[in-house]
């Protein structure tokens, strides 16, 4: 059943059609990666999908609720997640004190007197970092935490609204080759165990190939192909424009 519905989607910079018509569809438990060379239009895609950027023409429906426009925080609200290409946090604070503020806000509690981050939802914010493996750093402050583990606490920052779906823009974005296939093996099994749909552009190939359900492949604003990690690897077209003859 379909958990993201997107049709139509365009966008102009002056002469430039960064996306032109793109329509395709998320799953629900799907994990979809967008691809594409430089220039494809796969981060205007992305944003626009995010609230970032505005679309000029286009359609985005997230099960069934027209959220084409929508702010940012009316998609949090509506339980979209989303993590960035750069990790950024609090770095004064502890991961629990970040994660106790990501409750707070959940909660809209953000600014209420009297209520203290320290001393909200103590044990909730601690099974969300454990939930992505940050099991002994609760208590570290996170200028402390090294790439990878910054990037688990933006991880848990995305699931704390219990997000439905999770949009991702270059999740393993400067990691280490091991360090980006064990974050996406973490995705995909909250993923599978919460029943979160996940939709995430990369430039890895190899992380994409190895960890999504479905592939769509953009070029110069348009949808070039979308199938299958071996219907991809095996579409012609995609090998001259993107992948290389040799896949």
């Amino acid at each position: 059943m379909t958990l993201l519905d997107v049709q139509g989607l365009a966008k102009r910079f002056g002469a430039v059609r960064a996306v032109d018509g793109v329509s395709f569809e998320v799953a629900r438990t799907e994990m979809l990666a967008i691809i594409g060379p430089n220039g494809a239009g796969k981060s205007t895609c992305f944003n626009m999908i995010g609230g970032q950027i505005e679309p000029d023409t286009g359609i985005v429906l997230f099960d069934g609720l027209d959220i084409t426009r929508a702010a940012p925080q009316k998609l949090f609200r509506a339980g979209i997640g989303r993590t960035f290409q750069i990790a950024t946090v609090f770095q004064s604070m502890t991961v629990r004190e970040v994660l106790q503020t990501a409750l707070l806000s959940r909660d809209g509690k953000t600014f209420s007197f009297g209520v203290s981050a320290r001393r909200y939802r103590s044990e909730e914010a601690g099974e969300l970092g454990i939930s992505v493996g940050l099991d002994d750093l609760l208590d570290t402050e996170c200028h402390s935490l090294s790439y990878g583990d910054l990037k688990r606490v933006e991880l848990a920052l995305a699931l704390a609204n219990r997000p439905r779906l999770l949009l991702m823009d270059e999740p393993t974005a400067g990691m280490a080759p091991d360090g980006r296939q064990q974050m996406m093996r973490l995705v995909r099994s909250l993923a599978d165990r919460s029943g979160i749909s996940v939709l995430f552009t990369e430039h890895d190939m190899d992380v994409v190939f190895n960890h999504a359900d479905r592939i769509l492949v953009l070029n110069k604003g348009q949808v070039l192909a979308i199938g299958s990690p071996d219907e991809i690897r095996a579409n012609p077209a995609v090998q001259s424009v993107y992948l290389g003859e040799d896949g």
